[in-house]
């Protein structure tokens, strides 16, 4: 018999409202969206939700867990990284797989789905790139092959010379053979700038962490997006524009998407882009905020109030290095990039696009606070529309997966290291204060965290196949 599980109580957050409703869950799905003090079905359990706001679980399309560069592994695994997720609210990630060279598609995808299958959450993959057949046909039966597997999606890089780097007749070679069913994530600096301003640093003996900002400079990323974004036009690809890091690219990408004759195209940021600037880099703890696209001048700093409407997501870029892979080498073209973030990423997002937006408008300022369906669209259902998982994934409506939110807005918590459970050490946001909590998750109805407390078994995540892309 399938278990019953009623949510009584809570302000749920569905796609164009916010309703005093309950859920009622059955097995592992959502059931029904039930007026408030209906009648409790016989042999339910039921949640309390009073006085918290009811989201679906977030979908984090831009993950690196258990990555492995070539270079640098991070030190965590599928067990670590998904439980880590899960406490942070996080139902789904989408990392990816990587075509290390001389391997097929098909090798690299069954070497992540093993190394996937500790998994406590669900999960689906994008392909990182970096060979494709000469011939147009061959490479585009490759990646409908791809696609046909549950990849829809794929993963390429402007700079990382000479890891994944793909220079410009790659990128429009990869977007003439991609079927228009398919999506390209591209991560965008321009390699020759970041590689130029890099050996000058290095010849001036400017090695430090404090100079890491400098080395790749904020103009490499919106050249190299404007770039893309013209190779992609000529071939008529859709693109998604990984971690914006600056209000000029996200300009860019809007001027792009209002120019009526650009194929689709998406972008998204991160909190460290909207909570972080390149102060951190004169800190002592610098070696914290090393990750590519660097932390930004205040100048050229996202501002989440103001670019929200054109976002297609709102990611993480998660990457679990320890600190002592962190603190290694003091120069830092040699210290590994990325940071910790699958925890703290919605109530970041919360207090900056709410609950701190609010008390902005309130004392007089013109901006625009998120309105909660808008913060569930940005972190849980268009990631989920992008990457083929909407409408099993993503929303609050009868027959959807029940992966559940259950947030409390009253307390303030003050992020400390000690605190998260990722195994990195430290926390770029040591200190931040943000408005509310994650209370419960619940993850195709089985409850996973509740009041500090996880419940989830590893290898009860699953995969997820993409439906091919649809704009």
């Amino acid at each position: 018999m399938e278990t019953l599980t009623l949510i009584r109580g809570g302000e749920v957050v569905l796609p164009h409202t916010v309703a005093a409703a309950d859920l009622l869950v059955r097995g592992e799905v959502i059931a029904a969206i039930l007026a408030p003090g209906e009648a409790v079905p016989n042999g339910a359990r039921v949640i309390d939700a009073s006085g918290c706001l009811v989201f679906p679980g977030v979908v984090d399309p831009h993950t690196h867990i258990q990555l492995d560069t070539g270079i640098y592994r991070t030190a965590d695994d599928w067990e670590i990284g998904t439980r880590t997720a899960a406490f942070g609210g996080v139902t789904t990630v989408i990392d990816f797989a990587t075509q290390f060279p001389g391997m097929t598609f098909e090798q690299a995808l069954e070497a992540r789905l093993a190394e996937c299958a500790p998994a406590m959450i669900d999960y689906g993959l994008h392909m990182m790139v970096t060979e494709l057949p000469r011939d147009l046909t061959e490479a585009r039966r490759w990646l409908e092959d791809l696609r046909d597997r549950g990849v829809p999606s794929i993963k390429l890089y402007t700079t990382y010379r000479p890891n994944y780097y793909a220079d410009d007749a790659a990128l429009l070679h990869t977007f003439r053979a991609m079927p228009h069913d398919m999506l390209a994530m591209i991560h965008c600096e321009n390699d020759a700038l970041v590689t130029d301003a890099t050996a000058r640093l290095v010849e001036a003996g400017k090695t430090g962490w404090a100079y890491h900002g400098r080395a790749r400079p904020p103009e490499a990323e919106v050249e190299a997006i404007r770039r893309v974004l013209y190779l992609a036009q000529v071939a008529g690809a859709a693109v998604y524009i990984v971690h914006n890091s600056t209000a000029e690219s996200v300009q860019v990408i809007d001027a792009a998407r209002r120019s009526g004759s650009h194929p689709p195209v998406y972008c998204e940021t991160c909190p460290q882009y909207f909570w972080l600037d390149d102060s951190r880099y004169q800190a002592p703890n610098a070696e914290h905020f090393i990750l590519q696209p660097p932390l930004r001048p205040v100048a050229w700093q996202v501002d989440l109030l103001a670019v929200w409407p054109v976002l297609s997501a709102v990611s993480t870029d998660h990457c679990d290095y320890t600190l002592a892979q962190k603190r290694e080498f003091t120069e830092f073209t040699r210290t590994p990039g990325g940071l910790p973030g699958l925890e703290t990423s919605f109530a970041l997002t919360y207090t900056y696009g709410v609950h701190r937006a609010k008390e902005r408008q309130q004392a007089g300022e013109p901006v625009r606070p998120i309105p909660l369906p808008e913060l569930a669209r940005l972190m849980s259902a268009d990631p989920a529309r992008l990457f083929g998982l909407f409408p099993r994934k993503g929303t609050l409506l009868p027959g959807s997966d029940a992966d559940i939110l259950i947030y409390d807005p009253a307390p303030e918590v003050v992020i400390r290291a000690e605190d998260q459970h990722t195994i990195a050490g430290y926390t770029p946001y040591e200190g931040i204060a943000v408005q509310g909590r994650v209370r419960t998750v619940l993850s195709r109805g089985e409850v996973l965290v509740d009041d500090g407390q996880f419940y989830g078994t590893p290898g009860r995540g699953r995969f997820l196949r993409g439906a091919p892309f649809a704009p």
